[in-house]
């Protein structure tokens, strides 16, 4: 199963994923980065700071999959139901 790392990047600061998480794609890779930038978006004290954040996801050649901007994943956030707003 591939390996896929998520690493922040705050302006030109970058919190670096060491670790990696084994998914079976890309779309899951995807499912993941949106739903980490919700639960950090959850903490009201988190968004002001990181919404101009960007989730960077590599494979294990540190080739870029794609870039999520934490502001793209908020136009369509769960709500307290657990559905997408």
């Amino acid at each position: 199963m591939p390996r896929y790392f998520f690493h922040t990047q705050i302006g030109d600061d970058v919190v670096t994923d060491e670790s990696g998480s084994e998914l079976r794609d890309a779309d899951a890779a995807w499912t993941v980065a949106r739903e980490t930038i919700w639960a950090t978006m959850a903490e009201p004290r988190n968004q002001t700071r990181l919404i101009g954040a960007c989730l960077v996801v590599t494979d294990e050649a540190g080739d870029v999959v794609f870039e999520f901007p934490f502001a793209e994943a908020m136009v369509s956030s769960p709500g307290a139901d657990g559905t997408l707003h």
